[in-house]
C-alpha cells in the first residue's frame, strides 16, 4: 500500500503530466482549471490543493518538460552536428508550439519568467557541453559562440523554418545544420 507521501507525489505527476499534455495540444489562456481535473482524473480542489492555480500546475508541467528535455538531450553525442540538430528538432517537434506559447506567456505572467531564463540557460550549457571540442578557448569568444549557437538553434529559429515558412522537417534539420556548421567554421578560420 502505498504511503501518503507516494500518493502526493504520484497525484502531483498526474496532474503536471495532464497539464503538460493539454499545453502541447493548446495555449495557456485556454486550458481551464477544469480540463486539467477532467485530464488528470481528479477535482477541481484537487488541483488547486496541488498547485494553487492554473499558473501553478502549469509551471509544475514546464518544469517536467524541461527535465524530460534535459534527460534527451544527455543522449546527444557530442560533437556531432547531425545528431545534436536531429535531437533538437525531435524536440521541437514534440514540444516546440508550447515552449514558443510558454515564452510568450512568460510576459504576461511574471512567474513564468526566470523558468524560460533557466531554459535559456540550460539551452546555452548543452550547446557548451555538445560542442565543447569545437568553442574557442578564451571565455569572450566561447561565449560569442555559444550565442551564436544558440540563435542558430533556438526554438524560435525552429518555428521560423518549421511554421511561419512551411518548410519540411528535413529542410529544417538541414539548414539548422548548415548555421551550426558555419558557427563552428567561423571559430576554426578565426
Amino acid at each position: 500500500m502505498a504511503t501518503r507521501a507516494e500518493q502526493v507525489a504520484a497525484t502531483r505527476a498526474s496532474i503536471s503530466g495532464a497539464t503538460l499534455e493539454l499545453l502541447l495540444e493548446h495555449d495557456l489562456a485556454d486550458v481551464t482549471l477544469a480540463a486539467i481535473a477532467e485530464r488528470s482524473g481528479v477535482s477541481h480542489q484537487t488541483v488547486l490543493n496541488h498547485f494553487e492555480s492554473k499558473e501553478g500546475a502549469a509551471r509544475a508541467a514546464f518544469e517536467r518538460l524541461r527535465d524530460e528535455v534535459g534527460s534527451e538531450r544527455e543522449r546527444i553525442t557530442p560533437g556531432d552536428v547531425t545528431s545534436a540538430v536531429h535531437h533538437l528538432v525531435a524536440q521541437y517537434e514534440r514540444s516546440g508550439d508550447a515552449n514558443v506559447r510558454a515564452a510568450m506567456a512568460a510576459e504576461r505572467l511574471e512567474s513564468f519568467a526566470p523558468l524560460l531564463d533557466e531554459a535559456r540557460l540550460g539551452h546555452q550549457a548543452d550547446l557548451e557541453r555538445i560542442f565543447a571540442d569545437h568553442l574557442p578557448a578564451d571565455p569572450g569568444a566561447r561565449m560569442r559562440a555559444v550565442y551564436a549557437l544558440h540563435a542558430a538553434t533556438d526554438v524560435y529559429t525552429w518555428k521560423l523554418l518549421r511554421r511561419d515558412l512551411g518548410l519540411s522537417r528535413a529542410v529544417t534539420e538541414r539548414i539548422l545544420a548548415d548555421l551550426v556548421d558555419g558557427v563552428l567554421r567561423h571559430r576554426e578560420e578565426a
